[in-house]
């Protein structure tokens, strides 16, 4: 674990304006977020979105609807009655949700959803002419030699062969963008949970998958071809190369971020130790208790910056 009190340089251009890397954005009449239900022609992004500075993504929309209002309460924000209705509401797709500067939004299962959101959510801070945005993965994952429930903070994203890169097949080319994360917002994230001080928190790299069973190394799929002690050299030796815990969507993440510039983070809670069994099967209310862990921290760093700004 990154010591609480190292000191990172952070950024000097943070405070600048989105991005977009795609020069054919700017030349078009009308941009349809289709998955999002949204359009620059048919709704106000700068008047809506603006004044965003956080974005947090999570798998369920459940899960983002219960972020936001968690937000709410802790930046004084809500009040009784208080709605926070679907900004996608015209599509299942996706679910949107905003309170004062953070926007909460689910991105659903897996690499495909997840860069799908992002093109769309990217394109959408660039037309509401956002500025200093941070973002933030918060979600679940499997852990690797560590105890269940605690929170990993991702240095680097890397592939199931353990590459710290993102491949793709663009125009039947192969394309390879980095997967670094931004290391000054690693070190505030570690010195937030320090302030908590709540649960056990690591960081470590992330190993992106493309799916849970088999690549994944799980001996519970309809699919396996490989033994239990093919499974642990394959999960010890991802621990060696400080790996710390597995899910399905940061690599692109890490990658779509890094291009358009944005700084980002990955906080997930880890809900077994994959060391020792496949499973999982924790009680649901403990289950209910790790998940809000990466929100607590999240919040928790959103409120120290927004105090200090």
């Amino acid at each position: 674990m990154a010591s609480p009190g190292a000191e990172t340089k952070k950024p000097g251009n943070h405070n600048d304006f989105v991005q977009l890397c795609n020069p054919h954005v700017a030349a078009m009449k009308e941009d349809v977020l289709y998955h999002f239900s949204l359009s620059t022609s048919t709704h106000d992004f700068p008047t809506m979105f603006g004044d965003v500075k956080f974005v947090c993504v999570g798998g369920s929309p459940s899960r983002m609807k219960t972020f936001i209002k968690y937000m709410a309460e802790e930046l004084g924000l809500d009040h009784p009655g208080a709605e926070y209705p679907d900004i996608c509401e015209g599509t299942d797709r996706y679910a949107m949700f905003k309170v004062g500067p953070v926007l909460s939004v689910s991105h659903g299962m897996g690499i495909p959803s997840i860069a799908i959101m992002l093109h769309e959510l990217i394109k959408l801070l660039y037309h509401a002419r956002c500025s200093g945005v941070t973002v933030i993965r918060i979600g679940t994952s499997g852990g690797i030699g560590v105890e269940p429930g605690s929170v990993v903070i991702t240095r680097q994203a890397v592939d199931g062969c353990f590459k710290q890169e993102f491949e793709q097949i663009v125009l039947g080319k192969r394309v390879v963008r980095n997967t670094h994360l931004d290391d000054w917002l690693v070190q505030e994230l570690v010195r937030c949970s320090a302030d908590l001080g709540e649960f056990p928190t690591v960081v470590g790299n992330t190993m992106c998958t493309l799916d849970f069973y088999e690549g994944q190394g799980r001996l519970d799929g309809a699919l396996c071809s490989y033994a239990e002690k093919d499974k642990q050299e394959y999960l010890r030796a991802a621990y060696e190369a400080g790996i710390r815990n597995i899910e399905m969507e940061s690599s692109v993440f890490a990658a779509m971020c890094n291009a358009c510039g944005l700084r980002a983070a990955v906080v997930c809670v880890t809900l077994l130790n994959r060391l020792e069994g496949d499973q999982i099967s924790s009680p649901h209310e403990v289950l209910v208790e790790y998940q809000k862990r990466p929100q607590r921290l999240v919040g928790h760093f959103i409120k120290k910056c927004l105090a200090a700004a």
